[in-house]
């Protein structure tokens, strides 16, 4: 994928939060600053690490692909690489939600047909996604079928209420999306995402009317 994942560059710190106060302090003001930029080198750390893992996975699928390898493919220490994940796992969880974050905002602003086709093909034609179906069909099992609390599922969700809402459609909608999108996952269809797509947006029905 294009390697910009959300949190990448980000402040994990609210600037309108220091007052005028806390500049003419000096301390606590420098203080602050110290932990953006911690912060931010961690955001930065953790991103390329989770490029590299779908860059190795694309090319090579998930058991060939070590934990030394990603540290290395991303030009960072192995030790580095235990201080953000402890195992294979924790990288693959964290890159499923990372992916999904990134496929959401591709569909922010979209019309909601447009918004389902682009999640749709995308998901189709994911390169990594693609491997780990050619190579270990089981862990893409498994993955479709993680458990409804997962990060990964949780994120989908999350992002299809936000689209479904913003398109004047419930969102409690949401899980059918969802599982509709996850059928892609399992098989693609690229041909017919967007006939799909135009399908499922005209049965999701509209948010109601808040009543007094």
């Amino acid at each position: 994928m294009t390697g910009e994942y959300p949190g990448a560059g980000e402040l994990p710190f609210d600037w309108s939060a220091v007052g005028p106060a806390d500049v003419a302090s000096g301390g606590r003001a420098r203080f602050r600053g110290t932990r953006v930029r911690a912060g931010n080198a961690m955001a930065r750390t953790r991103a390329s690490l989770l490029d590299a893992a779908v860059r190795l996975i694309a090319e090579r699928g998930t058991r060939r692909t070590s934990m030394t390898d990603i540290a290395q493919a991303a030009g960072i220490a192995k030790g580095t690489l235990y201080n953000h994940f402890r195992n294979k796992d924790e990288v693959f969880a964290a890159l499923v939600e990372a992916e999904i974050l990134l496929i959401a905002d591709e569909c922010r602003g979209l019309a909601l047909e447009d918004a389902l086709a682009v999640a749709a093909i995308r998901l189709d034609t994911h390169p990594a996604l693609r491997r780990v179906a050619d190579d270990d069909p089981a862990a893409l099992a498994a993955l479709v079928g993680a458990d409804a609390g997962a990060a990964g599922w949780r994120a989908a969700r999350s992002a299809a209420a936000d689209v479904l809402a913003a398109s004047g459609r419930d969102p409690r909608g949401a899980e059918l999306v969802v599982r509709w999108l996850a059928s892609h996952v399992a098989a693609p269809d690229g041909d017919d995402a967007e006939a799909g797509a135009r399908l499922l947006a005209a049965v999701l029905p509209l948010r109601a009317l808040a009543t007094v």
